[in-house]
């Protein structure tokens, strides 16, 4: 599944903030964050068994992060999704990312997915279910998961029949998280991810989610820092109702465009 919340624009502090957990199957192996790419040009976990990743933070300050997107059938995808995040987090910009999956979609299939880019500048949702649909995001909190979200204050939600009451049950926790996270008075960015860390690994709002095969493995919170050395990274390998996050180290200056 995965749950993915993003304030965009919001916060003087930080440009981009995001929170998000990453439900996979329990036995699929990954490894932690760390430095990556050519370059070390980006900070991300690894999928162990495909190569590429769900989230990461590159050094020019962009923002990747993916789900999946229920279909009413599956597609036989060419290449792993989180090959194309990682050929994401290699762009100079969130807007020079979109343009390289549009090329890479010209080429080649995937599963679907949805794909959030953003860095101070420009953020977009990717939407991709054999065709790719393109969302410019304006500033506010844009909640994201398998069947749509709260997206520009708007609620988009697409749920195929075959997972039609649990599909609901995604749909319906979206709107929930996207309601609790309006921004408060005077609230800053690190204030705000406080708040949204706490919200995903409370149960009330069904994001961390616990199974015997599948569920939550993980939880990242990123903060975009308006100046150089703002910006920071916390991991939790584990669900976030449990496991704490615990801050990745990033090299002076990165992550700011």
């Amino acid at each position: 599944m995965c749950t993915l919340t993003l304030a965009w624009r919001t916060f003087g502090d930080a440009p981009v903030a995001l929170a998000a957990t990453r439900d996979e199957a329990l036995d699929r192996p990954a490894e932690p964050p760390g430095l990556r790419g050519e370059n070390s040009s980006y900070v991300a976990p690894r999928d162990a068994e495909a190569g590429g990743t769900w989230i990461g933070l590159s050094a020019s300050g962009v923002v990747v992060a993916v789900t999946n997107r229920w279909l009413d059938a599956d597609r036989e995808g060419d290449r792993s999704r989180g090959l194309l995040v990682r050929d994401c987090l290699e762009a100079d910009s969130a807007e020079a990312a979109v343009r390289a999956v549009e090329r890479e979609l010209r080429d080649r299939s995937y599963d679907g997915f949805n794909l959030v880019l953003a860095d101070s500048v420009a953020a977009f949702l990717l939407e991709y279910d054999g065709e790719l649909a393109i969302t410019r995001l304006d500033p506010g909190v844009h909640v994201v998961g398998n069947v749509g979200g709260v997206v520009n204050g708007i609620a988009r939600f697409v749920i195929p029949d075959r997972r039609r009451e649990f599909g609901a049950d995604r749909a319906d926790s979206a709107r929930r998280i996207a309601g609790a996270l309006v921004p408060e008075p005077d609230e800053s960015g690190g204030g705000w991810l406080d708040r949204a860390s706490a919200l995903l690994a409370d149960h009330e709002y069904g994001a961390c989610l616990h199974g015997d095969a599948f569920g939550t493995r993980s939880f990242t919170r990123i903060r975009v820092g308006a100046e150089p050395g703002e910006s920071a990274f916390a991991y939790a390998d584990g669900p976030p109702c449990e496991t704490p996050a615990e801050p990745v180290s990033l090299p002076p200056g990165f992550g700011v465009n």
